[in-house]
């Protein structure tokens, strides 16, 4: 059961402080990839809505947009574990300079072909780069973070623990915060200097925060590369069984966001007020954000296993109703209650991801369950799509419901993988180990 910050316990600074957003903030250095992560991360949010006012604008057809939105989605879905893993191996700085040079060229080449009216099939093609080469910020950061509490020789271990989920919790309120202000910003530009507008200031934002974050190097996790004559190459984070258990819980979680986004559209559409889409949706966002500001001002008590199963049967049974609700009045409050549920369980699968891998493969691990959420994203929105034109909305609402009780099924099942296991670390002659996890 969780216990308010303000009472003792494990979660104690050897200061007498309470671990929270305070000490969190004031670790040493965090700054210096903070500020350049935020600004690296906002395109991002842009990329999606970007694309589908431009190519709408271009092509007149919704269906073409949300197809190209859809293969930049998946793309980047499989292809940012690789550029987690590579990241482990040769350091972040080396992988993502290039990177965001690739993006951004990328970028521009779908905006030229947009501009151009050439055909469906080019704008599928250029959105595959555009998606692959998507920079993997935020998981980076949260790298960053593990290193920043963790990597401290006078850290204590009990606090750090603590500090931990209170960084994940932040950086989930940092990515909700993403998503809000970054569709807002894409669309103004696109109704109000261009529709390339949005894509253009995405690729522009990528390449130069990718550069300010890449130049941080004093805070980035050490890279680990393979050691000639070493026994083969270190093994993918997905190898451990846990994070396949978590990567289907995101996936259940990606299908809550994209089914909300399509099906929240239909609904004003049908009851033929387009104009509140964005407060409905909104509600959702800020139920994220507020369940994620209070969720990591907790000292919890209770394993982060059994933190996960709860929060994601919550989150099933709050999506249970959606498909039934035909009012405003009871969307929205629903919607705020669907978010509330979200962000518990995308804490705690991150925190727990600390715990399961080894640091050579933290940020790899971190973009499998980030790529997990786009994948179940994009196949959210093909099929809640799909429900919507043929059955309504009603139909479309239950993709999150189905998603999420899908993926709680496979979670309950694997649960037992979700217990870190203790492993030692050598460092300067010395075995240390990491800080008891508490097990159900």
């Amino acid at each position: 059961m969780p216990t308010s910050t303000s009472t003792s316990g494990s979660g104690v600074s050897p200061g007498g402080g309470k671990p929270g957003y305070r000490q969190l903030l004031r670790t040493p250095g965090v700054w210096a990839f903070l500020l350049p992560g935020f600004a690296a991360r906002q395109p991002f949010a842009m990329l999606t809505i970007g694309m589908v006012l431009l190519v709408e604008h271009t092509t007149g057809s919704y269906g073409t947009a949300g197809a190209t939105a859809a293969v930049t989605g998946v793309a980047m879905a499989l292809c940012a574990p690789r550029g987690g893993r590579l990241a482990d191996r040769f350091g972040q700085r080396t992988v993502l300079l290039p990177g965001v040079v690739l993006h951004a060229a990328s970028v521009a080449l779908l905006v030229t072909l947009a501009l151009a009216h050439t055909p469906a099939w080019t704008l599928f093609a250029a959105a595959v780069p555009a998606g692959a080469t998507v920079p993997q910020v935020g998981p980076m950061v949260r790298a960053r973070w593990a290193v920043a509490l963790n990597g401290s020789a006078t850290a204590h271990p009990g606090a750090n623990a603590a500090l931990m989920t209170t960084a994940a919790a932040f950086e989930s309120v940092t990515d909700e915060f993403t998503f809000v202000i970054g569709p807002v910003i894409a669309t103004a530009l696109c109704t109000g200097v261009h529709p390339a507008a949005g894509l253009i200031a995405e690729a522009t934002l990528t390449l130069v925060g990718g550069i300010l974050f890449a130049t941080q190097t004093s805070t980035a996790p050490a890279p680990h590369p393979v050691r000639p004559g070493a026994a083969g190459k270190p093994a993918s984070a997905l190898s451990v069984p846990g994070v396949r258990a978590l990567a289907v819980a995101f996936l259940g979680i990606g299908a809550v966001f994209g089914g909300m986004q399509v099906s929240l559209a239909a609904f004003t559409q049908e009851i033929d007020r387009p104009g509140i889409n964005g407060l409905l949706y909104g509600t959702f966002a800020a139920g994220n954000m507020l369940a994620g500001v209070a969720y990591g001002a907790i000292a919890w008590r209770r394993s982060p296993r059994s933190r996960l199963l709860a929060a994601y049967a919550a989150l099933a049974l709050a999506c249970a109703p959606l498909w039934a609700v035909h009012s405003v009045a009871l969307l929205a409050p629903l919607g705020l209650l669907v978010g509330l549920c979200i962000a518990p369980a995308l804490i705690t699968g991150y925190t727990l991801v600390d715990a399961l891998v080894p640091g050579a493969s933290r940020t790899e691990a971190f973009t499998w369950l980030t790529g997990s959420v786009a994948l179940g994203q994009a196949a959210a929105v093909t099929v809640a799509g799909l429900l919507a034109d043929h059955a309504g909305s009603h139909a479309g609402f239950t993709v999150p419901l189905v998603g999420t009780a899908l993926a709680l099924v496979v979670l309950m099942g694997l649960r037992g993988r979700l217990v870190p296991r203790a492993r030692g670390v050598i460092a300067s002659g010395v075995i240390g180990h990491r800080p008891p996890v508490p097990v159900d």
